[in-house]
């Protein structure tokens, strides 16, 4: 038992580490962070959508922005577009769970937006159409994923896909990175507030 907590420590390393040295994968979380403060400097908002365990991602992650990080300030708008059960439960059943984001995206989303898409396979027909109806409002896209993109990288401004196709450790690296961007928006926007 004890080697085999140990492997799965050693993998979940092993992947980030893989990401530590990938200069260009840096780069596009540097890019990420800078679309989103600008957004955010712009007077637009941040929207977040995963199914299952990156549905607790989307929630926890706006939760950091809207909340706080690290720094004592006021708060950003940002959402995970699922935390409405009865929106979600009346559009899924007159509908189509497929439709469950992008027509929540039809009402709250304006032009300046992001909208952030979590899905380690990257073939959620409803993180798809939120993605696809993201782009016809103007919204910047950028899609969190596992190692091919899946179907959703054609429809991302921006794609970071971990390269793993085991969902745990993509998972594992999701927060991660969120936490990440999470940190760049708030000093970007409240660091010298702070001084």
């Amino acid at each position: 038992m004890n080697n085999k907590i140990k492997n799965i420590i050693s993998e979940s390393i092993k992947l980030k580490s893989q990401l530590l040295n990938d200069e260009i994968f840096i780069k596009k979380i540097q890019t990420v962070s800078e679309l989103l403060t600008t957004s955010l400097q712009d007077g637009g908002k941040v929207l977040f959508c995963g199914n299952g365990g990156s549905a607790s991602d989307a929630q926890h992650l706006a939760a950091e922005l809207s909340g706080r990080f690290y720094l004592e300030r006021n708060p950003l708008f940002a959402e995970a577009l699922h935390v409405n059960s009865s929106f979600l439960t009346a559009v899924a059943n007159d509908y189509s769970f497929d439709e469950i984001y992008a027509r929540m995206i039809r009402a709250k989303g304006r032009k300046g937006d992001v909208l952030m898409g979590i899905s380690t396979s990257g073939n959620s027909p409803n993180i798809i159409r939120a993605l696809q109806q993201a782009r016809t409002q103007g919204i910047s896209t950028v899609g969190m994923t596992g190692k091919s993109g899946g179907a959703v990288k054609a429809y991302c401004d921006h794609l970071l896909n971990i390269p793993s196709d085991d969902t745990p450790r993509i998972q594992e690296c999701h927060i991660l990175i969120g936490h990440i961007i999470c940190e760049i928006v708030e000093k970007n926007m409240y660091e010298s507030e702070e001084r």
